[in-house]
C-alpha cells in the first residue's frame, strides 16, 4: 500500500487536485501588491483589528494594489454570527471597502469563496496532497496522551510540543494508519516536518528587519477531527490561490513564520512577504 492509497481512504470523495485549483485561481499579474485583513469572527472589530485593516489598506492602496477581506470562520464553536456584520460595516464607515470579499450572499471577486468554511473541499484537496507526498499523516494520539506527554516534557525539562522521539504516529507505516482507520479509531492530521531545531531560519520582515529562530521541526495539526483546517494550514492555502504578496498581521505570529515558510515550500510556493506589527496593549491600572 502506498501514500496515495491512505490519501484515498481519508479523501474518497475529493476528486479534485491541487493543479485543478490552480486552474480555477491563476496567478495575479506580475508585480500587483495584495493584502488581506483576515479576521476571525469570534469577536467584535476592536483596535487591533483597525490597526491592522488600516496597515492592509494603505500598503495595498499605496501600490496601487488590491485589498480584500476574509472571514477566517473555522473555529465554530466561538463564531459570533454578528461579527462579520460590524467588521464590514466598519470597514466602509472609514471608507476601506475591500476590493475583494464575500458579504450577505455577495461574492465581489474571482478569487472566492471568501469565507473559509465555505472553502473545506479546496483544503481538503490540499491536505490529501500533502499526504500523497508523505508531508502529512494521521494521527491518533488522544487529549489525555497528549496531556501526559507535555507533563513528560515539563520533567524531562525539554521543549514541549509533538516532534522527533515524540512524535509517536509519525513514523507509523501506512499499513498501520489505514488498519487503524478501518478500525474506526479517530484522528487528526498533522504536518510531517523535515526541520531541525537546532539549525538557524533567518527570513526578512518588513518592518523588522532580518530576524533569526530555530528551525520548524514541529508536526502541528492542519486538520482537525472536523475536517476543517486549522488556521497555519488554511492560510496557507488561501494566500497561496488568492495571490497574497504581503501578509501583515501581530507581533504576536513572528515565531510562526518558520512554520509558515516551511509550509509554503512544502507547496513548492513563494511564501508572501511578512510584516509584524507591534500589538496595542490596553492600560492595566497605573502600568
Amino acid at each position: 500500500m502506498t501514500n496515495k492509497d491512505l490519501a484515498n481512504l481519508i479523501f474518497p470523495n475529493i476528486n479534485k487536485s491541487i493543479e485543478d485549483y490552480r486552474e480555477m485561481y491563476p496567478k495575479r499579474e506580475e508585480g500587483l501588491v495584495v493584502t488581506r485583513f483576515a479576521p476571525s469572527p469570534t469577536g467584535f472589530m476592536h483596535i487591533g483589528n483597525f490597526q491592522q485593516a488600516v496597515t492592509d489598506y494603505v500598503v495595498a492602496k499605496n501600490k496601487k494594489g488590491l485589498f480584500l477581506l476574509r472571514n477566517e470562520d473555522t473555529d465554530k464553536a466561538r463564531e459570533n454570527k454578528e461579527a462579520v456584520k460590524v467588521i464590514m460595516e466598519t470597514l466602509k464607515e472609514y471608507g476601506m471597502v475591500p476590493d475583494e470579499y464575500q458579504y450577505e450572499g455577495e461574492i465581489v471577486g474571482n478569487y472566492g469563496p471568501y469565507i473559509q468554511s465555505e472553502r473545506k473541499e479546496i483544503y481538503q484537496a490540499f491536505i490529501k496532497h500533502f499526504i500523497e507526498i508523505g508531508r502529512a499523516y494521521p494521527c491518533f494520539c488522544s487529549k489525555e496522551k497528549l496531556n501526559d506527554l507535555r507533563e513528560r516534557q515539563n520533567t524531562d525539562k525539554v521543549r514541549t510540543g509533538y516532534y522527533g522521539e515524540y512524535a509517536s504516529c509519525k513514523n507509523l507505516s501506512v499499513e498501520e494508519y489505514i488498519e487503524r482507520i478501518n478500525n474506526g479509531e479517530d484522528y487528526i492530521i498533522r504536518f510531517r516536518s523535515l526541520g531541525d531545531n537546532n539549525k538557524r531560519f533567518k527570513f526578512n520582515d518588513l518592518v523588522k528587519g532580518e530576524v533569526e529562530f530555530p528551525e520548524n521541526d514541529l508536526d502541528i495539526v492542519i486538520m482537525k477531527k472536523d475536517g476543517l483546517p486549522t488556521y497555519h494550514f488554511a492560510h496557507l492555502v488561501d494566500d497561496y490561490l488568492m495571490g497574497t504578496t504581503h501578509v501583515i498581521r501581530g507581533e504576536e505570529w513572528l515565531s510562526s513564520v518558520p512554520v509558515h515558510v516551511e509550509l509554503f515550500r512544502t507547496l513548492g510556493a513563494k511564501p508572501p512577504k511578512y510584516i509584524h506589527s507591534p500589538l496595542i496593549m490596553k492600560k492595566d491600572g497605573n502600568t
